[in-house]
C-alpha cells in the first residue's frame, strides 16, 4: 500500500493516524527560498534515510539507508555546484553538518525537495527529522517524534512522499 505523509491544516497524517509534528518557523510557503525558514508546499518523494549508529540501532526500512559519520554534510550554498546535495566534510562551500550534538539529526528521512532539477536558492536540506523535546519549529523541515518517524520509515517506500498543502 502506498502511504504519503500529509501536512495540511496544521496537522500531519500518516495513513489513518494524526501525528504530532513541527515545521518551519517561517510557516508553509509556496515560494520557498533558501534561508526563509519556511516549509515548502509540494509533493516530495522519500529518497533515503540517515541515522546515528552510536545513538540507535539501524532502523527497519526498505529505503536506502546510511549511518551518519562525522564527515557527512549537506551543501546549502546557493553559489556552489553541489547546492542541495550530500557532501563530505571538510567542504569549502557553506553546509550543514549531519553529525550534531543535539538529537535532531539522529534520524533523517531525506525527501526529494528541489532535487530534480536543483534550482539554486529554492531551498536545501528539507528533511523529515526528529522533533526537539520542546517542539520548537524547524528551519524549514518537518519534525516528528522518534516513534512516529521510525514508523514512517519502516512503512514508507520509494513510492511514498511528503505532501505539504498550504
Amino acid at each position: 500500500m502506498n502511504k504519503d505523509l500529509i501536512l495540511q491544516n496544521n496537522q500531519l497524517s500518516w495513513g489513518n493516524h494524526i501525528v504530532p509534528c513541527t515545521w518551519g518557523h517561517g510557516g508553509i510557503s509556496s515560494s520557498k527560498r533558501e534561508g526563509d525558514g519556511a516549509t515548502p508546499v509540494g509533493t516530495f518523494p522519500f529518497r533515503r534515510v540517515f541515522f546515528r549508529s552510536d545513538r540507535m540501532e539501524m532502523p527497519e526500512t526498505c529505503l536506502p539507508i546510511q549511518a551518519i559519520r562525522l564527515q557527512d554534510g549537506w551543501c546549502d550554498d546557493i553559489n556552489d555546484e553541489l547546492y542541495n546535495q550530500y557532501v563530505l566534510l571538510p567542504y569549502g562551500g557553506h553546509h550543514e553538518k549531519l553529525w550534531r550534538k543535539d538529537h535532531v539529526y539522529d534520524l533523517i528521512l531525506v525527501v526529494g525537495h528541489n532535487d530534480d532539477p536543483i534550482l539554486p536558492g529554492k531551498g536545501s536540506a528539507i528533511f523529515v527529522h526528529l522533533m526537539r523535546p520542546e517542539m520548537t519549529p524547524t528551519e524549514g523541515c518537518v519534525a516528528l517524534n522518534s516513534q512516529d518517524l521510525l514508523r514512517v520509515i519502516k512503512e514508507g517506500t520509494e513510492k511514498s512522499s511528503l505532501v505539504v498543502i498550504a
